[in-house]
Order: structure tokens, then sequence, then C-alpha cells
């Protein structure tokens, strides 16, 4: 239990902090941070958002005091506690931007990755990409544009985004040139198998 100053019913923050400093008392801790749980909690809903999350913070906080307030000489625990919470919040905040950045780059390595797999690849039937006639007289019958795309992603094996730094295209434009190159091809293939 924590000792009571002897002018006043309620100990103030200095001697709170004195107490949990000078004689490790957790519940002058718990008493001290008891007193400013709205405002850490406040705090962390208006930089995080999210009240689950601003939950966990404001526990995660209580438990990182107990060992940072030895650490600190603390003049005004309150301007302390509001800084040291908002800090926490904006480092929360960059590890979830960091997080999402990663995922990002993740899912973009994935996406050029399966680009240039022999699965999205149905006019490259063998290895050696030898092209039979019929495919050779199918892609000059395409317009210009996907004949360009068809052939530097599948014969020079670029991705979309390096056929869209070389052409200037946007990576929708160079995607949709290849899906119609494709399907313009399928089809004049099929007509060639036909006759």
């Amino acid at each position: 239990m924590f000792l009571k100053s002897k002018n006043s019913a309620e100990p103030d923050d200095r001697e709170l902090l004195l107490q949990y400093k000078t004689k490790n008392n957790a519940d002058a801790l718990g008493y001290l941070y008891s007193r400013y749980v709205t405002l850490v909690y406040g705090l962390c809903l208006k930089y995080l958002d999210d009240r689950e999350k601003s939950k966990d913070a404001v526990m995660q906080i209580f438990e990182l005091l107990a060992v940072e307030l030895h650490r600190h000489d603390i003049q005004n625990f309150k301007s302390w506690l509001y800084v040291f919470s908002k800090n926490y919040c904006l480092m929360e905040l960059r590890k979830e931007k960091s997080l999402h950045k990663r995922e990002e780059l993740w899912l973009a390595d994935q996406e050029e990755f399966m680009e240039k797999t022999d699965d999205l690849h149905p006019i490259d039937s063998n290895e050696n990409l030898q092209l039979n006639s019929a495919l050779k007289n199918c892609i000059e019958k395409l317009k210009d544009e996907q004949q360009r795309c068809v052939h530097l992603f599948y014969f020079e094996n670029h991705s979309y985004r390096d056929i869209s730094d070389e052409t200037g295209w946007d990576d929708k434009k160079v995607k949709s040139l290849l899906q119609n190159g494709k399907r313009n091809l399928k089809i004049c293939l099929e007509n060639k198998h036909d006759r």
C-alpha cells in the first residue's frame, strides 16, 4: 500500500513516483497510473483510431512504465506520461505502416513472380520458345501494341512492370494488351487448327 501525504488525503504524483522508484511500491505505480488512464486511453484512441488497439496500447504502456520510470528523472508525471504515450502510439503506427509496406512489397514480388511463371504463358509450349509457323502467323496478325507486349512478356521474359517502364504504358494497359493478345492468339490458333 502507498503512503499518504501528511498534508493531504491524496498523495501527489511526485510522492507516488518517489515511493515507486525508491521502494518499488507497485501499489503507488497503480494508483498513479489510474489517475491518468483515461487521458492515456483518449490519446491512444486519437492516434490509433481503434478501440481495441487503444485498450491494448493502454495495457502495454502501463507495463512499460514499470521499467521506464526507473530510467528517467521525471519532474511532471502527467506531461511525461502524455509524451511517452504519444510516442508509443506513433511507434505502433510506424510498425503498422512498415508491416503494411512489407506486405505490399511481398505481394508485388509475388505478382511479378506469378507473371513470369510458365503456367501463365499459354503460348510457351516448349522451353526453347521455338515458334511454329502457325504461331508466328498469329502473332503477326495482332495489333502492334499487343504484338509488342506478347513479345516482351513471353520471349524476353519481362514482367508487367518492366513492360510498363519500357513502353510508358500504365500497368492496367499492359495487362489488358496481354490478356487481349493471348485471347486473340488462342482464337487464331484454334481457327488454324480447325482447318
